[in-house]
């Protein structure tokens, strides 16, 4: 595919473009008038932040502070609260310290949120996990790699550790039906065909092998087992070792696929997981969230929008809505 070609691609998965005529001195003035005295001009904060690319709003936060003295985001804290308040510091954040931030909550105080962390590093590229390692040891101090095996055991741990490495990528594209066949029996073998469970194996091969090999795997495994990888592993595991597991065949299978049951799981039934949703819409808005958005509808057959009117209100809806921008 020509290089013109994938950027037009990555382009259309963009959901906020930010400003074409962009100047960040009026925007902090806003943002300053809206914030000034007594109550708090939501409305103003969602046209400036909500329509300014991250890279746009890390220069309305410097022009703040340059011309009223005050950091914008502890200014924001103060005025704001609850899920918008959550959402718009999110907003704030440059992309890679905003992930090394959600791995940091996930695992301070008591209580680890697994899924939280096997969200990330399940579904970053090798480019993208090394950056955020690089900025949760510049904010915070510490290695993440050493605060993930602190702060889980077992083979959740491992997996854990082993995705980190980002071993997956490879964009060659490259298969070697051989190898392939090999890791499909390797996996029966490790799995059905014993009494008990080869973890190992399974962790080992979901974790370093490219996806478009993974696809392969996953094919004869489903002629060797008859039945498919997913339904293996969820009889073969349980809890968060599964979720990690099922979790690395979705994204290997469909990323964007992953993000819109994510996004779906986060709305459905009774209460909103507000983490979840608030997470996977910033995280995604300037990669793919477009091409989320047509996964989610083919998938549920309604779109994100429609689900975030539904199941949100007040500023926090529509926040959240001008950053899904429209959905057909």
């Amino acid at each position: 595919m020509e290089a013109w070609i994938l950027l037009q691609v990555e382009q259309e998965g963009v959901s906020v473009k930010g400003s074409p005529h962009f100047n960040p001195d009026p925007d902090a003035e806003t943002l300053y008038k809206a914030m000034k005295g007594i109550g708090t001009n939501e409305q103003a904060i969602i046209d400036v932040l909500t329509k300014r690319s991250n890279a746009q709003r890390q220069q309305i936060a410097k022009s703040f502070k340059a011309q009223f003295g005050k950091d914008l985001i502890e200014t924001l804290k103060s005025e704001l609260s609850g899920k918008f308040e959550r959402l718009i510091i999110a907003l704030m954040y440059p992309p890679y310290r905003y992930e090394a931030k959600e791995l940091y909550d996930a695992m301070k105080g008591i209580g680890t949120k697994e899924g939280v962390i096997i969200e990330i590093l399940a579904s970053r590229t090798k480019n993208q996990l090394q950056e955020i390692m690089k900025a949760y040891e510049e904010d915070y101090g510490s290695n993440l790699e050493e605060d993930i095996k602190a702060d889980t055991s077992g083979y959740l741990e491992r997996i854990l550790v082993c995705l980190l490495q980002g071993s997956r990528d490879d964009l060659s594209g490259y298969v070697d039906p051989g190898l392939a066949l090999q890791d499909a029996q390797d996996l029966y073998a490790a799995g059905e065909k014993i009494c008990g469970t080869d973890e190992m194996k399974f962790i080992t091969i979901l974790c370093t092998r490219s996806a478009t090999h993974l696809m392969r795997v996953f094919e004869e495994y489903e002629k060797i087992a008859n039945k498919s990888i997913e339904d293996s592993i969820k009889s073969e595991t349980h809890g968060s070792l599964e979720e990690a597991m099922l979790t690395v065949v979705k994204c290997t299978r469909n990323l964007h696929g992953y993000f819109a049951e994510r996004l779906y799981f986060a709305m459905k039934g009774a209460g909103t997981l507000d983490g979840t949703l608030i997470r996977n819409i910033v995280s995604r808005s300037e990669i793919d969230l477009n091409l989320i958005k047509n996964q989610f509808k083919k998938m549920y057959g309604k779109t994100l929008s429609s689900m975030i009117m539904e199941d949100t209100s007040g500023d926090y809806k529509n926040a959240l809505l001008n950053l899904v921008g429209s959905d057909l």
